[in-house]
């Protein structure tokens, strides 16, 4: 039976990437994001290498959506081996005194809940397998601060604390749960950010993969930097 893997925010950038090289690894791999084209086209892409791969539409900060793609996932593939959680979104240039609260909660509502529900609603199907992983995308940023981005550096800080929680959470269960820190990377999320790119969403799929299927057990709870 093919194992399967979910991949949040796999429209495009390093969710793509990572969709396709789990793909190419011979996992059925649900695509989740909010649907449209790119989506579909991403799932295609998978369904070359890995025919059972499909696109799922899910918006990861809204409960109701994310237990709905999960329904389908269980339905459609089976029980993950693998949840990767990269959707994520950004809002730059407003410093925190001229941050709207609307702003502040969309970021932390898709990059820091998200995570929670999708690993919330995946967990319960998994523990009774006694192996596999969640593999968080956080941040360079989870380590540090630049101007213009609090709402992005707040979420992916709490990326990590709910990484290691859940790492000791899951102890002797036989899951594992393990973040990604990439630096710049050649994404449309990059643009605007002043800064140059430093690697590939290919360069950071290689990583999110090895931590989700090839790292050791012993690296549960890492949080694994990426500079370029």
């Amino acid at each position: 039976m093919t194992e399967v893997a979910v991949v949040t925010g796999a429209s495009r950038g390093i969710g793509r990437a990572t969709a396709l090289t789990l793909a190419a690894r011979g996992l059925s791999v649900a695509l989740l994001g909010r649907g449209g084209a790119l989506l579909e086209a991403a799932a295609e892409a998978a369904r070359a290498l890995s025919p059972a791969s499909r696109a799922i539409a899910c918006d990861v900060a809204d409960e109701a959506s994310v237990d709905h793609a999960r329904d389908e996932v269980l339905r459609e593939l089976g029980v993950p081996i693998l949840v990767v959680n990269n959707a994520g979104i950004v809002h730059r240039g407003a410093h925190v005194r001229e941050t709207s609260s609307a702003s502040w909660d969309e970021v932390i509502a898709v990059n820091l809940r998200g995570p929670f529900l999708i690993a919330r609603a995946f967990l319960p199907a998994m523990l009774p397998l006694r192996r596999g992983r969640i593999v968080q995308v956080s941040s360079i940023s989870a380590t540090l601060g630049s101007p213009g981005a609090a709402s992005y550096a707040a979420s992916k800080w709490g990326v990590v604390g709910l990484t290691k929680s859940l790492a000791e959470e899951l102890r002797d269960s036989g899951l594992e749960a393990m973040a990604v820190l990439p630096g710049s990377v050649d994404t449309d999320m990059l643009k605007g950010s002043g800064f140059e790119p430093k690697m590939t969403a290919d360069d950071v799929a290689r990583t999110i993969v090895f931590a989700g299927l090839d790292a050791p057990a012993s690296m549960t709870g890492s949080a694994i930097e990426l500079f370029g």
